[in-house]
C-alpha cells in the first residue's frame, strides 16, 4: 500500500475520531432518549392494562351491588370513574334508580357520566328519555340537537309532539322511521307515533 494511501486512511481516521469527540454528547443523548422511549412505552402499556383491570373490577363489584339491591353503594363505587366500564355500570345504576322510582337521582347519575365519545349519544338518549318524561322537553331537544340516529330522532319527535309542534314532530318521526330497519321491533312503535302526529307510514319499499 502506498504511503499516500496510508496517510489518507490516517487522516480519515482522525476525522472520524474528531467527529465522534465533537458529537459524543449528542450520540449518548440520542441513545438515552431511545432507551427512555422504549421503557416509557412499556410502562404506558402496563399502566393501561392495570387501569383496564381495575376498571373491570370496579364494574363487576358495582354490578354485584346492583344485583343485591344496593344501588347507592354501586353509585358510590362509580363516583369519579371514567371509561367504558364506568359508563356501562353507571347506565345500569341509572336504570335501577328509575325502577326504584328515584328519577331525579337517575338524572343526576346520567348527568355525571364522563362518557367516551362512542357512548355519549347513548347516555344523552337515556337522559333525554327521562327529561321528556318529566316534561323538560326543551332541555331534551337541546341535548339531542346533534343526534341524527333513529333513537335520537324518535326522542326529539317525542319532545316536539309533547310541546305541541306536530308538524316538526311528524317530520322528525318520518326521518327516524326512514333510518329504522323493517325488521326492527322499534319500527311499529315509530309508525304509530308518525300516524298520531298526522303522518303517513310509507310502504317498506319506499322507506329510505
Amino acid at each position: 500500500m502506498a504511503i499516500d494511501d496510508l496517510l489518507d486512511e490516517h487522516e480519515q481516521g482522525e476525522r472520524v475520531r474528531s467527529w465522534l469527540r465533537n458529537n459524543a454528547l449528542g450520540i449518548l443523548g440520542g441513545l438515552a432518549l431511545g432507551i427512555a422511549a422504549i421503557y416509557g412505552w412499556r410502562w404506558w402499556v402496563a399502566h393501561q392494562a392495570q387501569q383496564q383491570q381495575q376498571a373491570h373490577s370496579t364494574y363487576a363489584e358495582a354490578v354485584k351491588q346492583l344485583e343485591a339491591g344496593a344501588v347507592d353503594k354501586a353509585g358510590a363505587l362509580l363516583a369519579g370513574q371514567k371509561g367504558t366500564y364506568a359508563t356501562l355500570a353507571a347506565l345500569r345504576v341509572a336504570k335501577s334508580q328509575v325502577e326504584a322510582g328515584k328519577v331525579d337521582e337517575a338524572i343526576a347519575t346520567l348527568r355525571g357520566i364522563q362518557a367516551e365519545p362512542s357512548l355519549q349519544s347513548l347516555v344523552n338518549e337515556r337522559l333525554a328519555q327521562l327529561l321528556n318524561a318529566g316534561g323538560k322537553h326543551d332541555e331534551a331537544l337541546k341535548l339531542l340537537a346533534d343526534d341524527d340516529g333513529s333513537a335520537g330522532l324518535e326522542l326529539r319527535g317525542d319532545a316536539l309532539f309533547a310541546s305541541g309542534k306536530r308538524d316538526e314532530a311528524r317530520d322528525t318521526y318520518a326521518r327516524a322511521l326512514a333510518g329504522t330497519d323493517v325488521a326492527s321491533p322499534a319500527r311499529r312503535r315509530l309508525e304509530l307515533k308518525l300516524q298520531e302526529a298526522g303522518g303517513k307510514v310509507p310502504e317498506p319499499a319506499e322507506a329510505i
